[in-house]
């Protein structure tokens, strides 16, 4: 491990009940710090304060804030939920609009629990080699899983699957990213509308 990777890790990995609340406590009061602040006034003896612990108690489990927030990201990678959607349409018959909003659908929700703390997480977590991995890994599955979807649908059409799997993911990725958790307030239902026809679109229109 890396002098980089030890400085975001977790100190302490509860065993009890009550460390684990405590710790619950410290990732809950940091969210909110870190949307409400930012991530450069998010201090450390904010989130504290907020979680009504003592900043040594902090220390116990994180040794910064960088920790913290790497592992808010850690946590909202793994409880994406776009992958397990396309997932469930593996070997489903359903129209290729029917999974395209799926999907859609999933990749909006994901970005909507707190958009302002996920463009923080996203933009200022930092890049140790094991997030990064993780962030990689979970890109690549996405765009494997729509690599077979592609495949297999008849109402597909494009020439180039590989390509056309690398550009919906990062296409609704980054879209539903820069619309959802900018500053300002966009129409939902009206953003997943035209995400679904721009890329059953592309998807049928063929060479």
């Amino acid at each position: 491990m890396t002098s980089e990777q030890r400085r975001i890790q977790p100190r302490k990995q509860p065993r009890q009940v009550r460390a684990e609340l405590t710790r619950q406590r410290i990732l809950t009061a940091a969210a909110h710090i870190f949307a409400e602040y930012g991530y450069a006034a998010g201090t450390t003896n904010r989130i504290a304060e907020r979680a009504r612990i003592s900043i040594g108690s902090l220390y116990q489990y994180y040794p910064n804030k960088d920790a913290i927030l790497a592992e808010l990201l850690t946590r909202h990678l793994d409880g994406d939920r776009a992958t397990a959607t396309l997932r469930q349409y593996k070997d489903g018959p359903e129209p290729l609009e029917v999974i395209i909003r799926a999907f859609v659908r999933a990749v909006i929700e994901n970005h909507l629990d707190d958009p302002e703390l996920l463009r923080i997480m996203i933009e200022q977590a930092p890049r140790s080699g094991e997030l990064v991995e993780r962030v990689t890994r979970l890109e690549w599955e996405m765009v494997g899983d729509l690599r077979d979807l592609f495949d297999r649908h008849p109402e597909v059409q494009v020439g180039d699957m590989d390509t056309a799997a690398r550009l919906v993911a990062s296409t609704v990725e980054l879209t539903v990213h820069q619309l959802v958790a900018a500053p300002g307030s966009i129409d939902i239902a009206r953003l997943e509308d035209e995400l679904v026809a721009m890329v059953t679109g592309y998807l049928r229109a063929g060479r």
